[in-house]
């Protein structure tokens, strides 16, 4: 059986009908005492949340349109890359934080200071839905800490360079190859160089004089490590895949490598406890390294009359890894108005009945590096290429030889390996079940009840309930996963993903903690504790919590789709496509 990679092309962001409970528009953690500053009226409250030493691009609006001798005064006051913005009687500029209230006390005219905030699709917006920006604002950007992308190849490309004197440096610190079907290491899919500029890119390509957008990475200072097992097709095999896990445990000290990113699956055909990808990446969780998968992309996969449920791949479906699903951004920096993609694998997983995936997080319509205009998946889709008026403040109609836009749960996935690197960052002694429990912890878990989605080539709408195997703990938040200082026991193991368990004789599903030390104390599911009175349904009974009764998931397919999830049948076996290649061509549009 061949592994295959975990992503779809990019397509048009879904639009939901479902209405809208009560909407969240502000990120409110506190992460440190030295972020008091002097408040004022004049700037907004986001602006005056960052630390003095952060160099940061304003808009300032003035009561009357400023005159030279007012731009001559910000310049003064250490301000650069001005540009003008009539309509708001404004200017941008770029300057260090401390310096914005010396320039507010060199011109009464100014009216008001805000951060140039970020409007546009992709990156952009998946930095601020996760809370990465907050994370670089205090200077955390995964310096020292090595991710494993294991992968079709990560090219060396701009985004992927640091400062060094006059030149720059690459942050590939190591490259290897396992592809048997190609002798070298480059990207000649182009999946792989995606993957890690969205966990290390740091936007240089992005951030020139007229640049509005950077489309930065949520570590853009960690070190890659190219292990590439994937070929130019985007497949592998699962001996392939184990080298390289094998390879990256073996220099774990070496780069410190401490995160594994794994953006592929293919089907489940046994337990996780004889599969031999699942065991293998329980060796490198055991070896102190996080590993993160792609949870897949079957969520609309619908052939056994069972809405996407039970469709988590291999070796997603392991309990001790970090599975991620993937959500939309809606084409706004905030998480409030983002909805699950409905390509996105659901769990429980077959067989075993995993509760995944454990996490979601942006994966559509998401711009991180090209590869080269020589790779397959840009030979496939070159419509997927950035327009440089993306980024660029100008009237161009240019395509971007840079940066190229793709979907899947292989972008969620990295958003979560890069949020790793920065709490390993904070605290290198973090052992992985820690990172993930402070991670599932801390997630945003608040969701619509139901979102539906109408793709408008095929007609069919596809809903999706909003329930523990389709969200998993919640969105990523990396911002209060930094802020958050508990500590999960350092006993491996003790945040295994706990297992769903069906009670024919109540028909009911139950969640059993089973071994895992974390989640008996209830910090993640809980009866009340962090879901909240919606999400988790019915109370805990002996260390159980009921999630369902027979008939809230499956609707009118209650008896097929439910016997194919829970029965004891391998679904995968039936399937004639049993990689993730067929829902990830398709998607949400």
């Amino acid at each position: 059986m061949r592994t295959q990679r975990s992503h779809k092309p990019a397509g048009r962001n879904e639009r939901h009908s479902a209405a809208w409970g009560k909407r969240f528009g502000a990120l409110l953690v506190v992460l440190t005492a030295s972020w008091s500053v002097a408040q004022s009226s004049k700037l907004s409250r986001d602006l005056q949340a960052l630390p003095s030493s952060a160099t940061v691009s304003v808009i300032v609006q003035y009561y009357n349109s400023p005159t030279i001798a007012e731009l001559n005064a910000a310049t003064g006051a250490g301000a650069s890359n001005g540009k003008g913005l009539g309509l708001v009687k404004g200017y941008r500029w770029t300057l260090p934080r401390g310096q914005v209230s010396s320039l507010i006390n060199k011109d009464s005219n100014i009216k008001y200071i805000s951060l140039d905030r970020p409007l546009q699709g992709a990156m952009n917006n998946a930095v601020p839905a996760v809370g990465a920006d907050i994370a670089h604002s205090l200077g955390y950007d995964g310096t020292g800490v090595g991710v494993a992308v294991i992968d079709s190849g990560v090219n060396n490309v701009f985004d992927l360079t640091q400062a060094s004197g006059s030149s720059k440096t690459t942050r590939i610190v190591y490259n290897q190859n396992f592809d048997p079907s190609a002798n070298t290491t480059n990207d000649l899919y182009g999946h792989g160089t995606h993957v890690a500029g969205i966990i290390a890119g740091n936007g240089g390509s992005s951030s020139c004089g007229n640049c509005d957008v950077t489309f930065r990475g949520i570590a853009p200072n960690a070190n890659i490590i190219n292990l590439r097992a994937l070929d130019q097709n985007g497949s592998a095999t699962d001996s392939t895949v184990i080298a390289a896990i094998q390879q990256a445990i073996t220099l774990k000290s070496l780069y410190n490598i401490r995160v594994i990113n794994l953006s592929l699956g293919r089907g489940i055909f046994e337990s996780y406890a004889l599969d031999p990808l699942c065991q293998a990446v329980e060796q490198a969780w055991n070896a102190g390294i996080v590993v993160v998968v792609a949870a897949g992309n079957y969520g609309r996969d619908n052939s056994n009359n069972n809405n996407g449920y039970g469709t988590i791949t291999a070796p997603g479906n392991d309990p001790y890894v970090i599975t991620v699903g993937a959500m939309r951004t809606m084409g706004t920096p905030s998480r409030a108005d983002d909805l699950i993609a409905t390509y996105s694998s659901k769990g429980p997983t077959i067989l075993d009945h995993v509760v995944k995936p454990d996490l979601v997080a942006p994966g559509n319509l998401i711009i991180s590096d090209l590869a080269s205009t020589n790779d397959t998946l840009y030979s496939q889709f070159p419509a997927n290429l950035v327009p440089v008026s993306e980024y660029v403040a100008s009237n161009t109609s240019n395509v971007s030889s840079t940066y190229y836009q793709l979907s899947g749960t292989s972008m969620a996935a990295p958003m979560v390996s890069g949020a790793a690197a920065l709490l390993l960052q904070q605290n290198p002694a973090l052992t992985p079940d820690q990172v993930k429990a402070r991670l599932m912890k801390t997630a945003y878990k608040v969701f619509p009840t139901y979102s539906s989605y109408t793709d408008p080539s095929t007609g069919i709408t596809y809903n999706d309930q909003y329930d523990i195997f389709t969200v998993g703990a919640g969105y990523l938040d990396t911002a209060a996963a930094l802020g958050n200082t508990d500590i999960a026991p350092t006993t491996a193991g003790s945040a295994l993903s706990p297992t769903a368990v069906y009670d024919s004789t109540s028909g009911t599903v139950y969640l059993v903690n089973g071994s895992s030390v974390v989640w008996g104390t209830s910090v993640v599911w809980g009866t009340s504790v962090v879901w909240g009175t919606s999400v988790v349904w019915g109370t805990n009974t002996s260390g159980q919590s009921v999630l369902w009764g027979s008939s809230v998931v499956w609707g009118s397919s209650t008896t097929s789709g439910f016997s194919v999830v829970w029965g004891s049948s391998v679904v995968w076996g039936a399937k004639t496509n049993s990689n993730a290649t067929a829902i990830a061509i398709g998607g949400d549009k």
